[in-house]
């Protein structure tokens, strides 16, 4: 028994029915828990912070453990599992994942008070084409606005790599195994096996998909920053190490993954996307401190036509890392507004 299989059984048998009866037992001790954010709210920052995090977890569970019943559902209909990746019910999850994607989004605006803007081209600017979604990593909450915002705003079917250690998120897990996604595993000496894969899963994209990448391959933390500029040290690139060095909000990207992407998707536009608001989410203590409330937050969209990106892996190379040079720069122009005032 292969320790992969090991790890799959635990989450689906374990981790799922643990998320399933902690959300009954949060929804039957809830008069207590409102009682205790009621009185800890006056003296933690923010207005009425605990009370406010606390509805979001529990939609939070509410929405996973509803999820995990309806994927249950889809299971049995689809023959057990036999015709779960067929186009008809690959449509059903992409529009569960919408679904849920809508509701977060409402709640998150309504409870948390924040005023989410995106600047550049419509969508009306991409019509018929394939996109290419590259974007700057800053936790978790950058991952759920781009998603959102290309199924909501977009009308597009995102095709997502993902880091294999989100997959213990049960519905996570179970949902984007059924539609085109791939968890990836950032072992040392995987490079070429990951950007395979990352070939595969961009090849065929049709007018209505959009594959997104996040070519950093982490979260922004200022230790990450460093290692990426370690990293370019031992391979001998000193020049491309010093223009990371220059780059103060971002990680220098790590071009592989995104190169992999244009040779399996060679008609595809690429949308480079910067945020601000959503910074320094990695952590539950991170979530804690620093999850946005009365904010406004900006999401910056660039559309490049296919035409204009080079040919060359080393052009591209170059190509990536002036991009990411003007993300850093605009998120430095664009830092977050607290509304905080203006609505108290």
């Amino acid at each position: 028994m292969t320790r992969g299989f090991l790890v799959h059984a635990v989450r689906r048998l374990v981790v799922a029915p643990a998320v399933i009866a902690l959300t009954v037992l949060m929804w039957l001790t809830l008069p207590g828990w409102l009682i205790v954010a009621a009185v800890l709210s006056p003296v933690l920052p923010g207005r009425w912070r605990a009370l406010r995090l606390l509805w979001i977890f529990m939609l939070y569970l509410t929405c996973e453990t509803v999820l995990l019943v309806v994927l249950l559902g889809l299971w049995f209909s689809s023959g057990l599992g036999r015709w779960v990746r067929t186009p008809y019910f690959e449509g059903i999850h992409y529009d569960l994942v919408q679904g849920v994607m809508w509701v977060f989004s409402r709640e998150a605006r309504r409870v948390l008070r924040l005023t989410i803007e995106t600047d550049g081209p419509s969508p009306d600017a991409h019509p018929g084409v394939p996109l290419l979604v590259a974007c700057r990593h800053a936790g978790p909450g950058d991952s759920f606005t781009l998603i959102h915002a290309l199924m909501h705003w977009y009308a597009r079917e995102p095709r997502v790599v993902l880091k294999d250690a989100l997959a213990w998120d049960p519905v996570i897990d179970v949902l984007l195994g059924r539609i085109p996604a791939r968890f990836i595993s950032p072992e040392p000496g995987r490079g070429a096996d990951l950007e395979a894969h990352i070939t595969a899963l961009a090849h065929g994209l049709d007018a209505n998909d959009a594959f997104v990448i996040f070519p950093e391959g982490g979260n922004f933390t200022p230790a990450r920053r460093q290692r990426g500029i370690d990293r370019l040290r031992r391979l001998g690139l000193e020049r491309m190490a010093r223009r990371a060095e220059s780059l103060t909000h971002v990680i220098a990207p790590r071009p592989g993954g995104f190169i992999a992407a244009l040779e399996g998707a060679p008609d595809a536009d690429v949308v480079l996307v910067a945020h601000t608001g959503l910074d320094h989410l990695s952590t539950v203590a991170d979530l804690w401190r620093e999850l946005p409330m009365d904010k406004r937050i900006v999401m910056r969209w660039w559309q490049v036509p296919r035409e204009e990106i080079p040919a060359g892996r080393e052009e591209r190379i170059e190509w990536l890392f002036d991009w990411w040079e003007r993300i850093d720069a605009w998120i430095e122009q664009n830092r977050p507004e607290d509304l905080s005032s203006s609505r108290s």
